[in-house]
């Protein structure tokens, strides 16, 4: 069993399910309405889990009415808290609208996650005893970086999924083993990318690609009826870090199958695959 530190974001999604997205300055009426944890660096986290890894998160809620929810998601995924502290204030919001064909619109507010400014003594030795660092772009860069740096100084490989995409320091890319992207983000960051042994594009349902030191290959994509693709990204880069001890082929077939069963149920948190079905995926 793989042992993974999150250091990332954690919020509640606010979702409204619509017939199509609207156009700027357009009102419309949305058909369903809920409230659901998520948050990219938890979603991440919950992912590995069901996917077989062991799981410790560090990061932040605030002291708002959605905390306790998100505290109890990660509670009742049996992912390890010791390092998730209190920040006075809101904690972090995603709003979300999602139209018929099951793609989404998301604005992020950070909340709680932009607090998350430094690491703790246990924060450190919890990284240092990892075999992954698994960190996004929903927390402060800095904090990122500074996780970065002591996981590559005790060997910890560290797995950055570089989203929401922006131009990162030469510093933090030095540290990454491993990056997930999708097409979008991979032609943005293309230079930086360069630097890093293992890159991941995630194709949607064409499936992903694989760029190493064992060369090249893709993996398709599996047929599924999309409802959902909120929080399915989350879901592949979760899989994908719980499987890496695997070997690259082995983990990106868990990912793929991973994150397109995520696609089939409404909700980030609440789609997201466990072990077993992925398995069935496979064998199929």
């Amino acid at each position: 069993m793989a042992r993974i530190v999150v250091v990332g974001s954690i919020n509640m999604d606010l979702v409204t399910r619509t017939a199509r997205r609207p156009a700027p300055g357009e009102t419309i009426l949305g058909t369903a309405f809920d409230s659901v944890p998520g948050g990219k660096g938890a979603n991440q986290a919950i992912a590995a889990r069901r996917a077989g890894a062991r799981v410790d998160f560090i990061g932040a809620t605030g002291t708002d009415v959605f905390a306790g929810a998100l505290r109890k998601v990660l509670a009742d995924n049996e992912i390890a808290t010791t390092g998730l502290r209190t920040i006075e204030g809101s904690s972090g919001i995603a709003t979300i609208v999602v139209d018929e064909s099951g793609e989404n619109s998301i604005i992020v507010v950070g909340g709680a996650n932009a607090a998350l400014t430094e690491l703790t003594e246990a924060d450190r030795s919890i990284i240092a005893d990892a075999d992954i660092l698994l960190c996004q772009l929903e927390i402060p860069v800095d904090t990122v970086i500074e996780a970065a740096r002591h996981a590559r100084a005790h060997d910890t490989l560290v797995l950055l999924n570089p989203s929401p995409a922006r131009p990162l320091p030469d510093e933090l890319w030095a540290s990454v083993d491993i990056a997930v992207v999708n097409e979008g983000e991979a032609a943005r960051l293309d230079s930086e990318l360069g630097a890093v042994s293992h890159v991941l594009v995630t194709r949607g349902g064409a499936g992903a690609s694989y760029r190493g030191p064992d060369g090249e290959f893709t993996h398709p994509g599996v047929p599924v009826e999309v409802v959902d693709t909120t929080g399915a990204g989350d879901t592949f880069t979760g899989a994908l870090a719980a499987h890496w001890h695997e070997g690259p082929d082995t983990a990106l077939a868990w990912a793929c199958a991973a994150g397109a069963l995520a696609t089939t149920a409404f909700g980030a948190t609440a789609a997201i695959p466990a072990a077993a079905e992925i398995e069935r995926v496979l064998h199929s």
